[in-house]
């Protein structure tokens, strides 16, 4: 991976194939928001709010819960304040994607699917005033493709770090001398 010195002043990869990591960036993002966006209509056009498929038996069905709070349920009922956290959230996001310690697809992937979530549970808020959650397993909170999404995103990011970045720490730099 390359580290922040190998970027423009810009904030756009110099090296690589920056087209590429642009197009995965934004292509991640709008697939998390269109699939997060279609689940969420199906679930509330087919089941009712408390309405689960398949029966109890079944070790994780769909259930169609809502949540006005924020992650497990905290700071319920405060809409306003978590659609303005949110859009600061989007513009984090954003600025790390154009200013990342680390220049790799593994970053611009796993970063694209944190603005991805985010955007999705975003515009439940915006146009529902609550998040649609489905995901249901026995014994944890019910979530959704976005909340899905961000989880994946940041092991994304982390392995990745982790595995190239070890890799560059084990490779000999190149002798410059000829």
């Amino acid at each position: 991976m390359q580290t922040v010195d190998a970027t423009s002043a810009a904030g756009e990869p110099s090296a690589g194939a920056p087209a590429v990591h642009r197009y995965a960036f934004w292509v991640a993002a709008a697939v998390v928001v269109a699939l997060d966006q279609a689940t969420k209509t199906v679930v509330r056009s087919t089941l009712e709010r408390g309405e689960a498929w398949p029966s109890e038996d079944w070790p994780v069905r769909i259930k169609h819960v809502t949540n006005t709070g924020a992650a497990f349920g905290i700071l319920e009922d405060q809409t306003a304040f978590l659609i303005v956290m949110a859009c600061i959230g989007l513009a984090a996001i954003y600025v790390y994607y154009r200013n990342p310690p680390f220049n790799h697809w593994t970053a611009t992937l796993g970063i694209g699917m944190l603005l991805g979530g985010a955007a999705g549970n975003l515009i439940d808020r915006v146009r529902v005033g609550r998040v649609t959650d489905f995901i249901d397993f026995p014994n944890f909170p019910s979530f959704n493709v976005a909340d899905s999404s961000i989880n994946v995103g940041v092991a994304i990011i982390v392995i990745g770090y982790l595995l190239f970045e070890m890799r560059n720490e084990q490779t000999p730099p190149a002798d410059e001398d000829g």
